[in-house]
């Protein structure tokens, strides 16, 4: 395959399969390259349960025709708070096939930028040219490992994206680092399939409040407005203007973004408390291998002993860590500590190149970490690829 095209698509999970969906509303021949939801199918664990509603989980269409509840409608599954994973992951399978046909269930090794152009080399050696690239390549390659944890991979510790099955844990002692939803989840998890599981986070636990979505009264809307990340007026501003983040001083970005904390759902209270021993205002200080166990000691001054360790540890933009980018690539592209500077049409320093997902977090802010920011990434970057 030696294809052209107008716009190439890198990655096909929710803000992938988005923008080619508005790409494709504009009359535009677009390649779509990457497993469909392999994030979610491979690198989640079964049973995780999504903490946004599901009027905050479609996958974007122009027309707005296939969001999640005419998916459960068409397959009689249920329409549920919390979603399941397997629900979602069979809702962005019915959304390709019906929206975005065609997807190249391949990876692009290499991207590079040839006189005005870009060069994709798939894994397979086929290569394809297009003026424009967006790439929409998700998480996975974010992974954050703290440096504690560098030297320790394999086998005794490992990163939450790793796993999609806790079952191999059966009987084993798991530590979670992390304090967010993820690693309460993730602890959750381990300790029905068998594990016994200890959680260290460095800071309190956040609850989060029962929801109370169909319960609460006018006024308190009015007070606090339903919006996708949460109820309250900065997510419903978020939510219904969402590039006028971008228009702020990027000092002032970083701090808004820096005061995000996920909190645990409540519906994980009863799943975790006095289930699993939870460290508290605690980190590891000192990890070694001994006798084929970890060693841990934590800032209280207390020894354990783990089969394994688990980062639920987040993700961190880090251009550098995108190898498809080849080296010349990536020296053209304007950044800040290792994340893409971008206009307010989600384009990098490199005509052309475009951004949606977790990478425009620096730039947008937090909607953009969740599906919720999908519409308005895929209604942005098609205007300006169509309009460019």
């Amino acid at each position: 395959m030696n294809a052209n095209y107008d716009v190439v698509v890198v990655g096909a999970g929710p803000y992938g399969l988005s923008v080619a969906a508005h790409l494709r509303g504009k009359g535009l021949e677009v390649g779509v390259f990457g497993r469909v939801m392999e994030m979610w199918r491979e690198h989640m664990p079964a049973g995780m349960l999504l903490r946004s509603h599901p009027w905050a989980t479609h996958i974007s269409d122009p027309q707005g025709e296939y969001g999640i509840e005419r998916f459960c409608q068409e397959s009689k599954s249920p329409g549920i708070y919390p979603v399941p994973i397997q629900t979602f992951i069979d809702y962005g399978r019915w959304f390709q096939e019906r929206v975005v046909p065609g997807v190249t269930e391949t990876y692009v090794s290499s991207i590079e930028r040839r006189d005005g152009q870009f060069l994709l080399t798939l894994l397979d050696g086929h290569t394809v040219r297009t003026r424009r690239v967006v790439m929409a390549i998700g998480l996975y390659y974010y992974a954050h490992w703290p440096e504690l944890y560098a030297n320790l991979r394999d086998g005794l510790v490992s990163h939450s994206s790793q796993h999609a099955d806790f079952r191999r844990f059966q009987g084993k002692d798991v530590m979670v680092v992390g304090g967010g939803q993820s690693a309460i989840e993730y602890a959750a998890l381990l300790q029905e399939s068998g594990a016994r599981v200890e959680v260290v986070s460095r800071r309190p636990l956040l609850w989060l409040d029962r929801d109370r979505s169909n319960e609460r009264t006018w006024f308190e809307r009015v007070m606090a407005p339903d919006a996708g990340i949460a109820a309250g007026w900065d997510n419903w501003v978020l939510d219904h203007a969402p590039y006028l983040f971008w228009r702020f001083p990027q000092k002032w970005k970083d701090s808004y973004n820096s005061r995000y904390q996920s909190g645990a759902t409540d519906w994980l209270r009863n799943r975790v408390i006095g289930k699993a021993k939870l460290r508290e205002r605690q980190t590891v200080t000192k990890l070694e291998a001994v006798g084929g166990k970890l060693q841990a000691k934590i800032s209280d001054g207390t020894q354990v002993r783990a089969d394994h360790l688990l980062l639920a540890t987040g993700y961190r933009t880090d251009v550098n860590k995108l190898a498809m980018l080849h080296p010349a690539l990536r020296a053209e592209l304007q950044t800040d500590r290792a994340v893409p500077v971008l206009s307010h049409w989600f384009e990098s320093s490199v005509p052309g190149l475009y951004f949606v997902g977790h990478t425009t977090i620096q730039a947008f802010g937090p909607l953009f970490r969740f599906v919720a920011g999908c519409r308005a990434a895929a209604r942005r970057v098609a205007h300006a690829v169509a309009r460019g």
